[in-house]
């Protein structure tokens, strides 16, 4: 059985070390919208934070930024002031690793312009093969470490030339 009413993701949530910065990154070079911003949370001597977020609790949720990307899911971006803090980026192959890929009508003029806002690319552009066809990518950082995606493929993908799994196209993102 599936999750009952299941229409899709919401939204992503991850820690950032400044969110200031983290602002500057997501509104100024990547384009997204700040919604909203709320905190700090503080809680007092209950077990509320650990209770409800897994955390210390008396970890402090300095502030929160919830972001809109375009037509894809929003993200919830916290600053926490943790009282055991752990530091490490996990990298992809790492337990907990992740990126979020954000996807391009022009890949050559997204990845120029990154270039010019001094974003570090990781390695070169890749053309994918087999199942992915027709899909450009390169992972990039944000100024804090965590890994991003640029990711286009505006004739779709080879997997997609059978109906059935084609649920979206970027050239009809209305279907």
């Amino acid at each position: 059985m599936p999750l009952p009413g299941l229409r899709g993701t919401d939204h992503i949530g991850f820690t950032v070390p400044d969110l200031d910065q983290a602002d500057d990154f997501f509104v100024r070079v990547i384009g997204c919208e700040r919604i909203y911003s709320l905190g700090p949370f503080l809680r007092g001597e209950d077990d509320w934070m650990a209770d409800q977020l897994g955390v210390h609790p008396r970890t402090v949720m300095r502030r929160l930024n919830f972001y809109r990307c375009g037509f894809g899911t929003n993200f919830e971006v916290f600053e926490y002031e943790a009282a055991d803090e752990q530091r490490p980026q996990p990298r992809n192959s790492d337990l907990g690793g992740h990126h979020l890929a954000f996807y391009v009508d022009d890949f050559d003029a997204a990845l120029e312009y990154l270039h010019a806002e001094g974003v570090e690319i990781m390695g070169e552009p890749v053309h994918s093969s087999n199942a992915s066809e027709g899909q450009r990518w390169v992972y990039f950082r944000s100024p804090w470490g965590m890994q991003f995606e640029l990711v286009s493929y505006p004739d779709g993908k080879a997997y997609e030339k059978d109906a059935r799994t084609l649920l979206w196209h970027p050239a009809h993102p209305q279907d």
